[in-house]
């Protein structure tokens, strides 16, 4: 319901205005838009104001705190990423907490420890390197403790996987591979 019929509604019982008249009922329904108006701007404000609710500028000044934007750019997924990256703290660097933050972020990457002072970074389910790994690195690079020795492992076709894949070179001619492309070639 908008603001001006509920001032109309307020002040019906009272009995004492016109309300359809063009004096009152025109400075009821200026009112009524000034009201509705303010009402838009609140909620606006409310809604941008948290990260569990935001879609448009709420989130963009939430990302300009961060060094390197998040990878994600759809409003869900970006809130999610941001929301992983506030929650880095004091106990937040565990693997555990370190795979949860990086998945946040959107990478579809994965920690393990390696020893001491050292992990590597995989890509499940991504052939080769991934296209955008300058940014991915450089996002990773700033969620892991900088002490840390980082091995990335990506995900390239074996030569058991090629000789369980193809019979013979023919069927790799045939496909019309690239070296690239036959490398890659593990899904």
């Amino acid at each position: 319901m908008s603001h001006s019929q509920y001032l109309r509604d307020l002040l019906r019982p009272l009995g004492i205005y016109d309300l359809e008249a063009p004096f009152n009922g025109g400075e009821l329904d200026a009112q009524g838009e000034a009201l509705d108006r303010a009402m838009a701007a609140l909620e606006e404000i409310q809604r941008e104001s948290s990260l569990t609710t935001a879609e448009s500028w709420g989130l963009e000044q939430v990302a300009r705190l961060f060094l390197r934007r998040p990878v994600a750019t759809q409003p869900r997924p970006l809130a999610d990423a941001l929301a992983a990256l506030l929650r880095i703290g004091g106990d937040s660097f565990t693997l555990e907490a370190i795979n949860d933050t990086i998945l946040g972020c959107g990478i579809p990457a994965k920690v393990e420890e390696l020893g001491a002072a050292a992990v590597a970074v995989s890509f499940p389910g991504v052939a080769g390197e991934p296209s955008d790994f300058g940014e991915l690195k450089r996002i990773i690079e700033d969620i892991l403790p900088p002490h840390l020795d980082i091995q990335y492992h990506f995900w390239y076709l074996t030569w058991a996987e090629l000789e369980d894949k193809f019979s013979c070179w023919r069927d790799i001619e045939d496909r019309d591979l690239t070296w690239s492309g036959l490398e890659t070639c593990v899904i």
